[in-house]
């Protein structure tokens, strides 16, 4: 199961919306096959599997880290497959949390006389897909913020300079969690501020990143900036014409600025309107559109008043600060604005999960001290 769990992770920049699964087939404990399931719409780690042992198949034990479908969605039920090749036994990680799935693969597979289980590593299994898990059961996405800071907590001087805090190693490392993520959120002062342009840039980082090279090209994440009142300019680097681009405004922002509504549509920028919420767009309500798109994974890169603003409202599942080894002073621009904190039982608690060092910096990953169903 391990394996299987390993062979999963190769698919951690390729299967969205998909989850990323991965199989073993073996024969008297010696392992006869495996696969993983690469891209949507493509076969499915079971069926990767399979059609590496051919006949071999037959009486063999499969470990799955996710169980096998039972439904036909883009591709046939893999609990069919798994059956007709006569596999004697399937051991599956974790049940499926989508409900079309959600424990009737496991049934589909007892019922013809397949020896099933699951459970097993389930935590490592979870670990892999949290945001699909998160969207199937409770319709949301998972959301990492990613935030860089001086050792003594600021991102960017009082002029607004902040290129660069972080050294190459950790520049590099935030191309990785952009390139699992569905979508990058961003509000409009940074981009006012920076003019980024949003993109996984494997090419710059050739020989940093060997995990991004894969024979399925990357899936550049959606681009989303968070615009009230429509500022973004039409020369914007992040407005790159690939169809990759969302720009939600208010509704009143959207009636009274047409003009530029339909130069932004015509270079291929979806704009859309967002719930409001004291003169600026619901957040909550800009989660769910992702969700309605399949976006599992949602990494924040913003400015310290939208960050702050996404952990306030505690919408914030994990928390990646790179923090230099640099001091920037009182006057520098803080890394978070959290308004109304008065008291030290208002601050709201986390648990560091990951502490290590990349290159010169320091990488810390924490999460929210809150009920996690999903133990990751």
């Amino acid at each position: 199961m391990a394996q299987a769990i390993h062979l999963a992770g190769h698919g951690l920049y390729t299967t969205a919306p998909n989850p990323r699964v991965g199989c073993v087939l073996t024969q008297n404990n010696v392992l006869i096959a495996s696969g993983w399931h690469q891209k949507a719409g493509g076969p499915h780690a079971e069926i990767v599997a399979l059609t590496a042992a051919g006949a071999n198949a037959r009486g063999a034990t499969a470990y799955v880290s996710l169980e096998p479908c039972s439904h036909h969605g883009r591709t046939p039920p893999c609990a069919d497959a798994l059956i007709a090749a006569g596999v004697k036994r399937v051991v599956a990680a974790m049940v499926d949390p989508n409900p079309r799935v959600s424990g009737q693969g496991l049934k589909k597979l007892h019922e013809a006389g397949i020896d099933v289980s699951w459970g097993l590593l389930e935590d490592d299994a979870k670990a892999l897909n949290p945001g699909f898990i998160l969207r199937m059961q409770e319709q949301g996405p998972w959301v990492r913020a990613k935030v860089a800071s001086s050792l003594d907590g600021r991102s960017a001087m009082a002029s607004g300079e902040s290129k660069w805090i972080t050294g190459p190693a950790a520049r590099a490392d935030v191309q990785r969690w952009r390139a699992q993520s569905g979508a990058l959120v961003m509000g409009i002062n940074s981009i006012l501020r920076d003019d980024p342009s949003m993109t996984v840039r494997q090419h710059d980082w050739l020989g940093q990143l060997p995990e991004l090279w894969h024979t399925e090209p990357i899936q550049q994440p959606l681009r989303v900036v968070l615009d009230s009142h429509l500022r973004i300019p039409l020369s914007s680097k992040i407005l790159v014409q690939d169809g990759k681009t969302l720009v939600l405004t208010l509704p009143d922002t959207l009636e009274q600025q047409k003009h530029k509504v339909r130069q932004l549509s015509e270079t291929g920028i979806d704009v859309i309107s967002g719930l409001p919420s004291d003169q600026r767009l619901d957040l909550t309500d800009v989660l769910q559109q992702l969700v309605q798109r399949d976006i599992n994974e949602v990494l924040v890169e913003s400015g310290p008043t939208l960050t702050g603003a996404f952990l306030h409202e505690g919408l914030i599942d994990e928390l990646i600060l790179y923090m230099a080894p640099k001091l920037m002073g009182e006057q520098a621009q803080a890394a978070f604005i959290l308004p109304g904190l008065e008291r030290m039982n208002q601050c709201p608690p986390l648990r560091i999960k990951d502490i290590r060092q990349v290159g010169e910096d320091v990488r810390i990953i924490a999460s929210p001290q809150r009920a996690d169903p999903h133990n990751n």
